[in-house]
This record gives structure tokens, C-alpha cells and sequence, in this order.
């Protein structure tokens, strides 16, 4: 089932949207501010993102900005009311693929849905999320939301992430939590993915070794779980 995020403050516009997408085959998810959708984000990576420009913590063109800071191909839509040439202009230069102006005609915003994911695919897939954490597997790269920097305390900006570079094993590890998120996997299980499976002989202290790196770049995440005796868990954390 496609997973739709829409940010929209009117709850009467987003209800309308929410139930004639979902009679359609969508799972909707309403986020009222920026913030919510940031931290929706961070969490989970839709299929498509519908955005409104007027939101009450600030506007919409720079959460798309932000969007596409880490999710260069995930599409986004604007479904507003500012209709006039240079908010259209703004929103596809801040990486919007479509525009759609209020009032709309939900059969067309269903078309253009459906003619926007014909093109790009469902890349939902494409990418994995858990407590501020991103993974683009088809770039192999990492990325970091709003975290503490490694062996600090110093919160970064709401807004800011950064990308995190891994060695070969470190991110096969953490690629392996993040497929597997919400599942505690034990350490032996682990080693056999991530080494045994290349037929390379490891003792238990390789996995202890490379997870303490890989938890400093990561900034010390508290969604990565140690279970005592067990093994590892990625889990979303509130």
C-alpha cells in the first residue's frame, strides 16, 4: 500500500484529502506543522509527499528545501492556495515535482498522483529512517538528523543533518539493523550476515569493535538498542 505524507493545517481539506485517497489505496498520514512532518520523516519514508505553502511553524518551500537535502528523489507535490507565478516558480526551484492549486479536483490531484508515480516509482523502498538516521541504499549513503555530535554534546540545529561516512563494515551493520528495525537480532546472528557470509573468520570482539565506532559517528543514537547478553535492536524513539 503507497504511504502518503500530507501537510496541511485545515483539518476539513486534509480529512476530505485523507478519505478519498485511502478509498483509492493510499495510506495517509497528516502532519498539522513542519515539525511534525520532520519528525514523520525521520521515522519513516513515504511514497509521495502532498505539502501546503501556509503552515503554522513556517512555510512550506523550506521544508521542501529540506526534503530534498536527503531524499533527492522522493516526490513532492505543493497543494496550496498561492496559485500566483512566483510561488509556482518557488516551489519547483525548491524541488517540488508537481503544483496544484486550491480549490482542487480530487480526481485530478489523483491522476496527477498516480502520473507523478508512474515516473518515479515507489522509492519508498529506496530509503530507510529510524530516530533521525537515513539510509539511501542506492548511494550507500548515511545521513544524521538533529543529533549530538560524536563525542559531544552539542545538539545540532532542528533543521540541519549532515552525512556520516562508514567503512564497508560499519554500514553493512547499520543496513542490517535498519532492514530489520523493530527486531532484536543477537550477536551471533549479526556476525554471521555481516562476516561469516563472505567467508571470512571473525571473533565476537569484531562485532563490539565496529559497533562502538559505528555508534560515535552516528552521534551515540538512543535508537540503537544494546539488548544485555542478547544483541541489537533499532527501534524509533520518541
Amino acid at each position: 500500500m503507497p504511504d502518503l505524507y500530507y501537510i496541511e493545517d485545515d483539518a476539513s481539506i486534509a480529512s476530505a484529502v485523507k478519505e478519498y485517497l485511502e478509498q483509492k489505496g493510499f495510506c495517509v498520514t497528516i502532519c498539522e506543522t513542519l515539525a511534525q512532518a520532520r519528525q514523520a520523516l525521520k521515522t519513516r519514508t513515504p511514497t509521495l509527499v502532498l505539502l501546503d505553502w501556509n503552515m503554522p511553524d513556517g512555510r512550506g518551500d523550506s521544508l521542501c528545501q529540506w526534503i530534498r537535502s536527503s531524499w533527492k528523489d522522493l516526490p513532492i507535490i505543493f497543494l496550496t492556495v498561492r496559485g500566483d507565478s512566483s510561488h509556482i516558480i518557488s516551489g519547483f526551484q525548491s524541488g517540488a515535482d508537481d503544483y496544484v492549486v486550491k480549490p482542487f479536483d480530487l480526481e485530478v490531484l489523483y491522476s496527477r498522483i498516480q502520473a507523478l508515480l508512474r515516473r518515479t516509482g515507489n522509492l519508498s523502498g529506496r530509503y530507510l529512517s529510524c530516530g533521525g538516521i537515513t539510509v539511501d541504499q542506492n548511494l550507500r549513503t548515511v545521513f544524521r538528523h538533529a543529533a549530538k555530535s560524536p563525542g559531544g554534546q552539542t545538539p545540532m540545529p532542528s533543521d540541519s543533518r549532515e552525512e556520516v561516512p562508514l567503512s564497508a563494515a560499519e554500514y553493512e551493520l547499520l543496513l542490517y539493523l535498519m532492514l530489520n528495525k523493530g527486531k532484536t537480532l543477537t550477536r551471533e546472528k549479526i556476525l554471521a550476515q555481516i562476516w561469516d557470509v563472505h567467508g571470512n573468520y571473525v571473533n565476537d570482539n569484531t562485532l563490539t569493535v565496529t559497533m562502538k565506532r559505528l555508534r560515535d559517528k552516528l552521534g551515540q543514537p538512543p535508537c540503537l538498542k544494546t539488548v544485555r547478553s542478547v544483541g541489537y535492536r533499532m527501534e524509533d524513539t520518541r
